[in-house]
């Protein structure tokens, strides 16, 4: 591993973690206005670029290439995450000015638990590259559920995570601290602001089930798999202030991210076709999978922006 590279990242993470964390105790528990959340998106979408250029440098215009179609992928997924994210706050009433709190902790959490995902999926991959048949499978599927059904948008009524995360987190009635536990008489409670970060860390790990082999597809370095999935988590709690009221102005996006799904997988997929069909040998250059992602969801994003100025002009 790049000792360069490795630095770098760390020192990235930490100035990032630092930088929530101190923006946190120093403005205290606040609602995000946009201009803040625009500030802090940009910041780590150039961060993300910078690191990419620094990988291209280092390492290989292919590793590059890589990182940024897999930082792409996470990052539109977050799209989603953002607006299951919007219904567990409104299900659990969590006051805007302690959400901000709510998703740092939950991404965190989130950064952990995928760090654990990341390196048994590339244990299992380097011993038992079957799996990533399997796996190609698996998007193909889900991509064709979401492009069906729309994407993972919830109905209404409380989420599944937050009734499991209930059956193990016993929590007070009311929102009376921003702390993670208060006293209620002679007993310790957990406050539902840490059951909100819970439930974050619940539907991020059910969310990245989806993305991660879905960057297995496009690269099986470990390293890149992880460091695209830290910066596109970073630039969420941001991102959600920016995004959280848009849900409607998306209207194809999660259809979008369904036909990357299926690209995905069928890139995957494809040695098995070779298995079968000996004649039948296609190779996909990361630059090709890369601009096909842009063109999708840039697509897709584009689209989803003009259907609402469509729509009124009929109106009139």
């Amino acid at each position: 591993m790049d000792p360069i590279l490795l630095t770098g990242f760390v020192a990235f993470v930490g100035f990032a973690l630092f930088i929530d964390l101190f923006w946190l105790r120093r403005k205290g528990s606040h609602v995000v206005p946009t201009q803040e959340a625009l500030k802090f998106t940009a910041f780590f979408v150039a961060s993300a670029i910078a690191f990419g250029v620094l990988i291209w440098f280092e390492k290989s215009p292919g590793t590059a290439q890589a990182f940024f179609t897999g930082y792409l992928i996470e990052y539109s997924l977050s799209i989603d995450n953002i607006f299951v994210f919007t219904m567990v706050f409104v299900a659990l009433k969590t006051p805007k000015q302690l959400q901000q709190k709510v998703l740092i902790f939950g991404i965190i959490m989130s950064l952990v638990m995928r760090f654990g995902m990341i390196l048994v999926g590339s244990a299992l991959v380097e011993r038992f590259e079957v799996l990533l048949y399997g796996f190609g499978i698996f998007l193909l599927f889900t991509g064709v559920q979401m492009i069906r059904s729309g994407g993972h948008m919830m109905g209404d009524g409380e989420p599944g995570a937050i009734r499991f995360a209930r059956r193990f987190v016993h929590v007070s009635s009311d929102y009376d601290s921003d702390q993670f536990r208060v006293r209620h008489g002679n007993k310790w409670k957990w406050t539902p602001m840490f059951l909100a970060i819970v439930v974050i860390g619940i539907i991020d790990l059910i969310f990245a089930v989806d993305s991660i082999p879905a960057i297995f597809g496009i690269t099986k370095d470990p390293f890149v798999v992880f460091t695209a999935n830290t910066f596109a988590l970073l630039g969420l709690r941001s991102l959600y202030f920016l995004l959280a009221g848009a849900k409607d102005r998306f209207h194809y996006l999660p259809k979008g991210l369904g036909f990357v799904l299926v690209f995905i997988g069928a890139k995957m997929a494809v040695p098995i076709v070779h298995a079968l069909i000996p004649e039948v040998d296609v190779h996909i250059d990361p630059i090709v999978s890369f601009g096909v992602v842009v063109f999708i969801l840039g697509g897709s994003i584009v689209l989803s922006l003009l259907r609402p100025v469509a729509s009124t002009k009929r109106k009139r």
